[in-house]
């Protein structure tokens, strides 16, 4: 029996159009997700890592296992954060945070994709909490996650070329620009409050 299933989306594979297709959802969740939870699941044998959660891989493996750990990781994150009729902006703890630490909403998402736009090659744009609740915008390359410098990861942008090239060729931050009508707020908002307690 596989440790990994493939997750199922949360959505029909055409919901997020045109911000996202249906053809590109179909290869990123379909083929390229799908073959990461294959590569993890065929190189866990033997590896000490048998009985071990995602997250326990994904911040002690090295090599094959890490970069498939964290890419099963990273996408659930992702693809779990969208929907097709999302709260657009945040509320509460998570609102204040933003405010306090980036000084409005605008100024955040500004930030956001100026960092997920110019992080070099492949790799994510994280927004993160500290174990303080301070809000923190970094760049992981290639299958990185946050959870491994001891952050908690509340949002993403998948800057893989895989992600977007269907849909927008060499345009990344037009893409990224247009993920903002997708994103789900309120799921947003209780990764943070988890991340508190």
């Amino acid at each position: 029996m596989e440790k990994f299933a493939l997750m199922a989306l949360p959505y029909p594979t055409d919901a997020l159009e045109p911000v996202i297709s249906k053809k590109t959802l179909e290869f990123h969740h379909g083929k390229h997700l799908a073959a990461y939870v294959n590569n993890l699941n065929g190189l866990l044998p033997n590896s000490g890592f048998e009985n071990s959660p995602l997250e326990e891989i994904v911040c002690k493996a090295t090599g094959g296992i890490l970069n498939n750990a964290g890419q099963v990781l990273n996408h659930e994150l992702y693809f779990q954060q969208f929907s097709a009729c999302p709260a657009q902006a945040p509320t509460g703890k998570l609102a204040e945070a933003i405010e306090r630490d980036f000084g409005s909403l605008e100024a955040f998402k500004d930030a956001f994709l100026k960092k997920g736009a110019t992080l070099f090659g492949s790799g994510w744009v994280w927004l993160s909490a500290d174990n303080d609740g301070k809000l923190l915008i970094t760049q992981e390359a290639n299958a990185a996650n946050p959870i491994q410098k001891g952050l908690t990861p509340l949002l993403t942008f998948d800057v893989w070329e895989h992600a977007y090239y269907l849909d927008y060729q060499n345009r990344r931050p037009d893409h990224l620009a247009a993920l903002w009508q997708i994103v789900d707020w309120p799921i947003i908002e209780r990764r943070y409050e988890q991340a508190q307690r």
